[in-house]
């Protein structure tokens, strides 16, 4: 199908161009996926399958107009471009200029790992999980895997074509006294093939199962959470989540152009402590967020949007780009080949500083220490966010003491990264699926362990 969008591209950006415009483009995908679910010791949910499609757009006047179909063929894809070009004028044209092409670094290929091998991975992970604790009631294990395939000819000359492979698993735990239950979570993968779980170095099963049957377990013994303002430190076992959603959304440019972000007109003030430094990198080897061509075909790159607390700029997609008069930094992403690409992030994350994160516990005397965070909101337009606490610890006298539960942070993203006192050495990854606009993406995000003068925990006291 790839060399039938190739061949028949010259002729339907020239017709697409036919009446006008600043920028046409061919979007073509082939998604492989399969979604296994492993609950009640049964696989509750086997999906595998195919979704291929191309989208059309043509950028006219600033606007987007956009068209899709599953079914290509000549005559489809031309009625999509006469029902986009629908006004007089007249585009310019280039084709086949620059042909580039991008490939996941995956040794073992999802398409080609057999669906046994895939269901053994979540009995591993489904015994683990069972045999941890005497309290462990019940598990449910969902293994995801894609392999996409992109070709994006556009009116500038570009030909470009990716191939995106990511496999993750996620693990979750209910545990029971008899009396309440506690649910424990955790997840890992990456831009990566089925090598990820026969590494040398750590046991992924075993980690991400152990991992949610501890927090299930330890929630049952753990005590309601205090209220009020206290000092909190966020490990880097908890991943970027924070970063991610209290700071990283309010940087997407589109957000900020149309004044819907805290962070609006804000280009080289002060909006972070100096020992915060904010980077959003599509490079980074094996990252959820990771790929080699963006979903208009530009580079995958890094990008500093803040430097020792200074605000240095926003993530820009192609339309953003062209209407601000900047360059596309590779952020432009879509769902499908139904969706029209939107700003998006990559993997984001909180630089390494340079403290040491033994030190923050031991010179707090009263505060929260933050292993890992659930799900959670932000408003970007004023920066106030909540997140839900999945294990965390109350901090005494400098000492870890007892686990809390039912508790969430409640804060300001500018005024918390403002009040940042400390930034460890060290550096921590979690993944994600972010939405916007109805669209998904899969994402990775990072932190060092942090230390905030002061958040808002809510809780039971």
């Amino acid at each position: 199908m790839k060399n039938f969008i190739r061949e028949i591209a010259p002729y339907l950006l020239t017709r697409l161009m036919s009446n006008g415009g600043e920028f046409g483009e061919i979007f073509y995908e082939r998604t492989y996926s399969t979604i296994l679910k492993y609950e009640d010791n049964r696989l509750s949910k086997a999906v595998e399958g195919i979704d291929e499609g191309v989208g059309i757009r043509l950028i006219k006047n600033g606007k987007t107009h956009y068209g899709y179909t599953s079914e290509i063929n000549k005559e489809n894809l031309e009625l999509l471009v006469s029902t986009i070009n629908s006004h007089e004028g007249e585009g310019k044209v280039k084709v086949g200029i620059e042909h580039l092409i991008g490939y996941s670094p995956a040794k073992i290929d999802p398409e080609d790992y057999f669906l046994k091998r895939k269901k053994e991975i979540l009995l591993t992970a489904n015994d683990i999980v069972r045999s941890y604790d005497p309290h462990i009631k019940q598990a449910g294990i969902t293994l995801k895997d894609t392999k996409r395939e992109i070709l994006i000819i556009n009116t500038d000359g570009d030909i470009v074509e990716d191939t995106q492979i990511r496999v993750a698993l996620y693990v979750e735990a209910i545990a029971s006294d008899g009396k309440t239950l506690y649910r424990g979570y955790e997840s890992a993968g990456g831009a990566i093939g089925y090598e990820f779980f026969q590494g040398d170095t750590i046991n992924i099963i075993d980690y991400v199962a152990s991992k949610a049957a501890h927090r299930a377990v330890l929630g049952l013994n753990a005590k309601p959470a205090p209220l009020g303002s206290m000092p909190v430190i966020i490990s880097s076992e908890a991943g970027g989540t924070m970063i991610h959603e209290a700071v990283g959304h309010g940087l997407e440019a589109d957000l900020a152009e149309k004044g819907m972000s805290v962070y609006a007109g804000k280009i080289g003030e002060k909006v972070a402590s100096e020992k915060i430094t904010v980077i959003d990198d599509g490079t980074i080897e094996g990252k959820m967020g990771s790929f080699n061509f963006d979903d208009e075909g530009i580079p995958a790159q890094r990008t500093v949007l803040i430097e020792n607390g200074i605000l240095k700029g926003f993530m820009y997609d192609r339309l953003t780009a062209m209407q601000t008069g900047k360059n596309s930094t590779g952020n432009g992403r879509r769902d499908t080949y139904r969706n029209i690409p939107i700003v998006r992030m990559r993997n984001t994350f909180i630089a390494p500083g340079q403290d040491n994160p033994h030190d923050f516990i031991k010179d707090t005397k009263k505060g929260l220490y933050v292993v890992k965070m659930g799900g959670g909101q932000v408003n970007t337009v004023n920066g106030d966010f909540m997140f839900e606490i999945i294990e965390g610890y109350m901090i005494e006298n400098g000492e870890i003491t007892y686990p809390i539960k039912g508790a969430a942070l409640m804060g300001n993203g500018p005024k918390a990264m403002q009040d940042v006192e400390a930034v460890g050495y060290d550096i921590g990854w979690a993944i994600g699926t972010c939405g916007k606009n109805g669209q998904a993406a899969p994402v990775g995000d990072a932190q060092p362990t942090i230390k905030i003068k002061s958040l808002i925990v809510g809780g039971n006291s």
